[in-house]
């Protein structure tokens, strides 16, 4: 029985009736790992010894008629910037390349609690600052589809480590689309949540009025069942709102004819030929199963990019002033305290880590806060408004997940306006702390090279049904053949361990 690149509804209901065991499965993607991951790099740290253990508890359990967990035995990847006990937590930077997590994150908890494997930590833009993966001091994370190019980022490594079959599941970041451009990019689902709705609990933060943890899977299913374990209030987490537990999965199910759809047209400028087409075709495909698609406006999208990056920048100075030398972080030998100082932050940081302090700090000082931080914050305030009244018409808005398909490693990393922009359809969403879906709707052509491209579907706060069940049963129509590609790209990059059925 072929394994690796199963949905995970599968692999649980194989594992649930014995068919085959946890261990069985957690082998099978540890040797993907060895097998792939010397060609993509997208872990920093594989937990095998924890992993086999974890696996034989829970078949120890499953046989002696207990019950694990809704994940019981399903190998889940996680981003290197959210804690896992007695793992590394490195976030991409040399200045915590020996901090090890005393504790668990609370999504991790939750995910230990209902069975999950622990497999891997995974690759990304050092402290999440980043579109590409390419930040990170651990080495560029690589595209399964073209290993010339980039996977996106931040969270590169938690998309290409379910992309090339090396994980089930994963989980990752989005601060600004860092969960959503790397899912486009690589050809799988990633959900950014409704801020407040997953804890950021032991979660080191980028820039915390932002930053949301959410789920990557092959499917849709997979998101909406992964969301489920890792959403609800935490009351570790000041900004974690109490909503009522929602079984996401059962959510699927359902009719979309009616839906009110709106496309702004801000989000499609500068959009690729290739991908707009794309981008159309699936809008067609839309109204066919009965959705009501409608043109609009959200006029303050023109200048989310520049609010963001003014409070992203604000926050992260704030959050990194911790990793010093003497609260966190590596210490630097050094003659004096300033030396010591100056010394671990510039050789523990990278370039774009220290740009976005040094940006940060710039635009918090005393003469700039009113010239820039509080003009951010209003804008913020004004995105926010404009889609508050979208949602008074439209159930979902849409639009492609990304500008273009994925670039080249080195294009666009000495150049980074050009990178910011890269974000300019996912920023918003974050702005908003709204929620939204990236899921494959097909492939367009770059210089021969058939890559996958992704749309986005945005919902009203707290409402991650809604969202699902469009991109389920969208999946559902024009699915199949993304399927098969994805099937022939894991084919191309390693051999596929076959597991036994147990007698």
């Amino acid at each position: 029985m072929e394994i690796r690149g199963m949905p995970a509804r599968d692999i649980l209901r194989y594992i649930s009736s014995g068919e085959v065991s946890a261990a069985e499965v957690v082998e099978t993607y540890l040797d993907a790992i060895r097998e792939i991951d010397p060609q993509t790099n997208a872990f920093i740290e594989v937990l095998e010894p924890a992993a086999r253990a974890d696996a034989s508890r829970i078949d120890k359990e499953l046989r002696d008629g207990g019950s694990p967990g809704i994940l019981a035995g399903l190998p889940v990847a996680i981003k290197d910037n959210i804690c896992v006990k007695g793992a590394g937590c490195t976030c991409g930077s040399k200045i915590l390349e020996n901090w090890i997590a005393p504790y668990d994150a609370t999504a991790a908890r939750r995910l230990r609690e209902q069975g999950a494997v622990i497999i891997g930590k995974t690759n990304m833009d050092e402290f999440a600052m980043g579109s590409s993966t390419e930040t990170s001091a651990y080495g560029v994370t690589r595209n399964p589809w073209d290993l010339s190019r980039v996977p996106g980022g931040s969270s590169g490594g938690s998309a290409v480590a379910v992309a090339a079959g090396m994980a089930p599941l994963a989980l990752g970041t989005d601060t600004g689309g860092s969960i959503r451009q790397p899912a486009s990019f690589t050809g799988i689902c990633g959900l950014k949540p409704t801020y407040g709705l997953v804890s950021r609990y032991g979660v080191t933060a980028y820039a915390s009025s932002l930053d949301t943890v959410g789920p990557f899977g092959e499917g849709v299913w997979d998101c909406a069942l992964l969301l489920e374990v890792i959403a609800g209030h935490d009351p570790l987490d000041a900004t974690s709102h109490a909503k009522e537990p929602v079984t996401y999965t059962k959510a699927l199910d359902g009719n979309v004819a009616g839906l009110r759809v709106g496309v702004p047209q801000e989000l499609l400028r500068g959009v690729s030929a290739p991908v707009k087409a794309v981008f159309e075709s699936t809008l067609s495909t839309m109204e066919d199963m009965g959705m009501i698609v409608e043109e609009m406006s959200l006029p303050s999208l023109a200048h989310a990019v520049e609010a963001y990056y003014v409070i992203a920048a604000a926050e992260a100075s704030s959050n990194l002033a911790r990793f010093d030398g003497v609260r966190f972080g590596r210490r630097a030998d050094a003659g004096t305290l300033d030396e010591m100082y100056t010394r671990s932050r510039g050789e523990g940081f990278g370039k774009e880590v220290i740009k976005r302090i040094i940006l940060g700090t710039f635009v918090l000082d005393t003469g700039n806060k009113d010239r820039y931080y509080r003009r951010a914050a209003q804008v913020r305030t004004l995105i926010k408004d404009e889609f508050q009244k979208a949602f008074e018409r439209f159930d979902l808005i849409v639009s492609p997940a990304a500008p273009d398909v994925a670039f080249k490693i080195g294009e666009k990393i000495q150049d980074p306006l050009t990178m910011y922009l890269a974000d300019l359809i996912t920023i918003p969403v974050n702005m908003a702390g709204v929620c939204a879906l990236s899921m494959p709707m097909g492939f367009a052509e770059c210089d021969g090279v058939s890559l996958p491209c992704g749309l986005q579907i945005i919902g009203k706060p707290f409402d991650e049904q809604t969202v699902l069940r469009a991109g389920y049963c969208l999946e559902q129509e024009i699915g199949a053949g993304i399927r098969e590609k994805v099937r022939h790209m894991r084919q191309n990059l390693g051999p596929v361990r076959e597991c036994e059925l147990v007698d």
